[in-house]
C-alpha cells in the first residue's frame, strides 16, 4: 500500500471507530435511559439530540468517513492485488452499506417522524414506542457495521 492509501485507510479507521463508539453509546445506555423516562420527556430529549448532533463534529466525521470509504473502495478495486486492498474494500463497503446507508434509509426517516410529533400528544407516545424498537434495532446494525469496518481497516494497515 502506498503512503496515500495508508493515510486514507488510517483516517477511515479513525472515523469508523469514532462513529462505532457513538452508536455503541446509544445502543448500550442512551436509548435505554431515554426509554425509562415518561414518553413526553424521552421524545423531547431525543428531538433535542437529533437537532444538536447535526451541529457538532459528528456530521463531518460521519460524512467524511463515508467519502473516504468511497475513495478507498475505488482505489482498492484498482489495486486489488496490493497487500491489504481486500480489507480496505471490505471495510469501505461495511461502512457505506451498514453504517451510512442504514442511517439514511432507516434511522433518518425515523428521526424525521419523531421530529414531527408533539412530545405531549397521544400520537407522540405511539411514534415513540415504534421509534424505540425500530431505531434501536437499526442502531445495533450500524454499530456492528462500524466496528467490523474498523476491524477491516486495522487488518488492512497490518497487511499493508
Amino acid at each position: 500500500m502506498g503512503k496515500w492509501m495508508i493515510g486514507m485507510t488510517f483516517f477511515s479507521a479513525l472515523g469508523s471507530g469514532l462513529i462505532a463508539g457513538i452508536f455503541f453509546a446509544f445502543s448500550a445506555f442512551v436509548m435505554a435511559s431515554l426509554a425509562r423516562l415518561p414518553a413526553e420527556q424521552g421524545i423531547a430529549a431525543m428531538q433535542s439530540i437529533n437537532e444538536t448532533i447535526l451541529k457538532t463534529l459528528f456530521s463531518p466525521v460521519f460524512m467524511g468517513t463515508a467519502l473516504l470509504s468511497v475513495l478507498a473502495a475505488v482505489v482498492s478495486l484498482l489495486k486489488f492485488g496490493a497487500a491489504g486492498a481486500p480489507y480496505v474494500l471490505a471495510g469501505s463497503l461495511l461502512y457505506l452499506a451498514g453504517t451510512f446507508l442504514v442511517t439514511i434509509v432507516f434511522n433518518v426517516p425515523l428521526n424525521d417522524a419523531l421530529a414531527a410529533v408533539d412530545p405531549g400528544s397521544a400520537e407522540g407516545a405511539q411514534v415513540w414506542e415504534h421509534y424505540l424498537s425500530r431505531w434501536v434495532a437499526w442502531n445495533h446494525v450500524r454499530t456492528l457495521a462500524a466496528l467490523a469496518s474498523l476491524a477491516c481497516f486495522i487488518l488492512a494497515l497490518r497487511k499493508g
